[in-house]
């Protein structure tokens, strides 16, 4: 297997486990985390000896959105500079977030990801790129009109509006009565959870899990899920087009929070407080 610098990865008989390891910034997606990511993903799906694929994040936080600001991420960008222009923000907007991802949705094998603690906008894309997702309870699950918008196939459209227009966090328990998670289970467990799930998934013939993953995917396609990822990623670009820099992430550089993510927040707070007073 390959080295990496942001992620680690190993085997554990027929499943492949991949994790985000930049623990002290929340996992933030950086352009190199997100290009090894793609690469783990397409050495597990191409290695025969690998039959289920499970995404994890290290320390406290799955993740806390795209890197908008680390000093290993702004070395990044001036050693590498971006195309200036609308041409050069859709080239690497639709090729960082909605390629991958969708390239990660299909990959030829279950994928299961381990969500814990805060997993906002980037974070919510890659967990829901996932066939399959658990949550430990103290998941906080943060949506917007980001680039790869799948929000209203995870949820009911409706519900999706609902908090979406209010700028709010999804704790554990409403994800899982959305159906944007499969099971909540306590953090101490996650992991334990997550691969016992992988492994009794994995004693099953992988032709057969490759072919159902494709028959319910198509369903989804002949639906227009792709055509819907393309117009919505146009709709981002769109809405973004008066910010300085259009990713998302749980602060910007110089420390404020942007105004939704401060709302959230707020709101969080506000909830939290109250379920302590219980």
């Amino acid at each position: 297997m390959t080295d990496y610098s942001d992620i680690t990865v190993e085997d554990d008989g027929y499943v492949r486990r991949i994790t985000t390891n930049r623990p002290d910034y929340r996992n933030a997606q950086s352009r190199r985390l997100l290009e090894e990511l793609d690469d783990a993903f397409a050495e597990a799906g191409d290695d025969s000896g690998v039959r289920v694929i499970v995404l994890l994040g290290s320390g406290d936080h799955f993740s806390g959105g795209h890197d908008l600001g680390t000093p290993a991420e702004k070395a990044d960008r001036e050693e590498r500079p971006r195309q200036e222009g609308v041409r050069g923000k859709f080239h690497h907007s639709r090729e960082q977030f909605v390629n991958k991802t969708l390239r990660w949705r299909d990959v030829p094998k279950p994928t299961i990801a381990g969500v814990q603690g805060f997993c906002i906008f980037g974070g919510w894309m890659v967990a829901s790129a996932m066939d399959i997702i658990y949550a430990a309870d103290d998941a906080m699950f943060l949506g917007a009109n980001f680039q790869y918008f799948s929000i209203p196939w995870d949820v009911p459209p409706r519900k999706a509006k609902e908090f979406l227009y209010e700028s709010r966090f999804l704790d554990a328990p409403e994800a899982l009565e959305l159906g944007l998670v499969n099971k909540v289970v306590p953090r101490a467990s996650l992991d334990d959870e997550v691969m016992t799930y992988a492994k009794r998934i994995a004693e099953n013939d992988p032709f057969q899990l490759r072919m159902t993953k494709m028959a319910v995917n198509q369903m989804q396609d002949s639906q227009g899920f792709h055509a819907h990822i393309g117009a919505a990623h146009l709709m981002h670009l769109h809405s973004s087009a008066g910010e300085a820099d259009a990713d998302y992430a749980l602060r910007v550089p110089d420390g404020r929070r942007r105004p939704m993510v401060q709302k959230a927040f707020e709101h969080y707070e506000i909830r939290k407080a109250e379920r302590e007073a219980k």
